[in-house]
């Protein structure tokens, strides 16, 4: 295997010459540079990353803390990043928090311990004076799906009280007035946000919030099918249902069609996210588009710009989009 020492003979240049190409500084002369990359592609040189990071105190790694790992709404989002730093010769090390503080907790000491240059973080338990100190006195961080005060640049995130306004004005344009909810957990802020927007629509519509119409489920495809049967249960007619992501609807939507619901005529059902199998579903579903790819990348990006030193453009608030396709109807009075 080829050595330094070696690509700096074949080059002609001196070994500091050759250390300041491969820790990417622009300060080295472009002929120098040209006749250093030629002499490790001819040896076919492969740099050591530990002596990298050694040489500039970094690991070209960055972690990872998603919520969970069975959605396809993480899964968009790891994508996103890992394909975005890959392209800048970065890694990633994922892990999980589950949405409870002890374990978000752990899964950032233990990136910390990896020596990640940085942490992309979606988490939900921790609190903003945290995440303040992680960026100010440990590694730097970028936020996705949350705004922290004091933390606005590093983090991206959705207009997701927009999004649930959307979602419920969309029902009320076409004549519904008995609107049920299926929300997200109510810790979860972007939960909270949606119900807020959900309950602006009605208000400004001037229809009543009824605790009738609510159920609160925790973002799975079972808390869809529950938060149906529940809602039916309490004998309040509802013509449509706003259901707080994706897979609560799936689950609400199978629940119908096992009932014997006619759906959308018997039900409009609307979700949030716009998943992948929300092109699959029957009918397919109508929903609020929620760019996670979008956001992981702009994360990515912004982790690239504070700690490696790019000047990426970064987006940091997304504007929610209604989509629109058969699972809502025009309800007939």
């Amino acid at each position: 295997m080829a050595t330094i020492y070696q690509v700096a003979e074949r080059a002609g240049v001196s070994l500091s010459t050759v250390s300041r190409v491969l820790n990417g500084r622009k300060t080295v002369n472009e002929n120098l540079r040209a006749k250093v990359e030629q002499a490790m592609q001819e040896l076919n040189y492969r740099p050591s990353s530990v002596a990298r990071s050694l040489a500039t105190s970094r690991t070209d790694s960055v972690g990872v803390l998603v919520s969970e790992l069975n959605s396809p709404f993480f899964g968009d989002l790891m994508q996103a990043v890992e394909s975005t730093l890959r392209e800048a010769d970065k890694h990633v090390i994922i892990t999980v928090g589950h949405n409870n503080l002890e374990t978000e907790k752990d899964a950032v000491e233990f990136l910390i311990s990896r020596n990640c240059d940085a942490l992309i973080m979606h988490v939900e338990a921790m609190s903003d004076d945290y995440l303040r100190e992680i960026n100010a006195n440990r590694v730097p961080i970028s936020v996705v799906n949350r705004q922290v005060e004091g933390l606005e640049n590093a983090c991206v995130c959705l207009d997701n009280e927009r999004g649930g306004y959307l979602a419920t004005q969309h029902l009320i344009e076409l004549g519904h007035t008995n609107i049920a909810c299926i929300s997200g957990p109510s810790k979860a802020r972007d939960a909270r946000l949606r119900l807020a927007g959900h309950r602006r629509a009605l208000a400004e519509a001037g229809i009543p919030w009824s605790e009738q119409l609510y159920y609160e489920g925790r973002y799975q495809e079972e808390d869809g099918k529950q938060g149906l049967q529940t809602l039916l249960s309490r004998n309040k007619p509802f013509t449509a249902l706003v259901c707080a992501n994706d897979w609560m609807a799936s689950g609400a939507m199978s629940c119908a069609r096992d009932l014997g619901m006619n759906l959308p005529y018997d039900l409009s059902i609307i979700g949030f996210d716009d998943a992948v199998f929300a092109h699959h579903v029957y009918p397919r579903l109508t929903t609020v588009k929620n760019p996670i790819y979008q956001m992981g990348e702009m994360s990515a990006r912004h982790i690239l710009n504070a700690v490696y030193g790019q000047s990426l453009a970064v987006k940091t608030l997304f504007d929610p989009k209604l989509i629109m396709r058969e699972s809502t109807i025009f309800h007939k009075v």
